[in-house]
């Protein structure tokens, strides 16, 4: 059986993912990037066992909390933007820190971290160059440093649609390479602010994202520089299959 034809199966076992409730809606349909929908088993643990508060079912903070993890499972798993169900495609526009907005075709081509990490610091004072990096490079290297996943929750919601404002807070545990870095074991995480603008039906149109990189790269940075060589005599965890986040 095919790796994908497995993944879809085990899907189907399980009836779906909690925390992304468009995963397997008409599946058959959708162009996935791997193959076939991605499963999370491994970060929904994570998330389970580190999150900070549990949202009771239909909050608003639940509400919003999986909305973005289903926007992000979109972004990072799928290859045609008509098949994404979590944004409006026509009206999409991502502002990072303040920059330039990104439409959803500059996101999907980009992915969610070079779209998240642009910068427009000198190079010399970047700790992650985005301009040099692929879709597929960038998500190699934060599966191989967080192989266990990167969790994302909700901490705060400020404001309901059709503005939604809202706190999160971003954590793994750095367990494997970073860039010529050896992992520490310790736990990473980050906080950072969104604004979300939807329609009539909750899709996102302006998404604003605020929130200081030098915390994730302080503890990404910590890890004593080493070779490929001894990455592999290390024989750190492999990469995580699935998104981290």
């Amino acid at each position: 059986m095919a790796k994908s034809d497995e993944q879809a199966e085990h899907a189907i076992k399980v009836g779906g993912d909690k925390y992304r409730s468009i995963l397997h809606e008409e599946a058959e349909n959708i162009h996935w990037r791997h193959g076939g929908p991605p499963i999370f088993d491994a970060v929904n643990k994570l998330f389970e066992e580190g999150r900070t508060k549990e949202w009771p079912e239909g909050s608003l903070e639940e509400v919003v909390q999986n909305a973005v993890k289903s926007w992000e499972m979109e972004l990072s798993h799928k290859l045609r933007l008509k098949d994404f169900k979590t944004i409006n495609p026509d009206k999409f526009n991502l502002i990072v820190n303040g920059r330039k907005g990104l439409s959803g075709e500059e996101t999907l081509r980009l992915g969610s971290y070079n779209a998240l990490l642009k910068t427009s610091l000198p190079k010399e004072f970047q700790y992650y160059k985005a301009d040099e990096e692929t879709f597929k490079s960038s998500h190699d290297a934060f599966r191989s440093a967080f192989p266990r996943g990167f969790a994302w929750e909700v901490i705060s919601v400020y404001s309901g649609p059709p503005v939604i404002t809202y706190k999160f807070r971003h954590w793994g545990f750095y367990e494997g390479p970073f860039r010529g870095h050896a992992p520490t074991g310790d736990m990473v995480e980050f906080y950072g602010i969104g604004v979300m603008k939807v329609d009539e039906e909750l899709r996102a149109e302006d998404v604003e994202i605020y929130y200081d990189p030098a915390e994730l790269f302080a503890g990404l940075l910590r890890g004593s520089t080493i070779t490929k060589n001894e990455e592999q005599v290390n024989n750190y965890p492999t990469i995580a299959r699935g998104c981290p986040f």
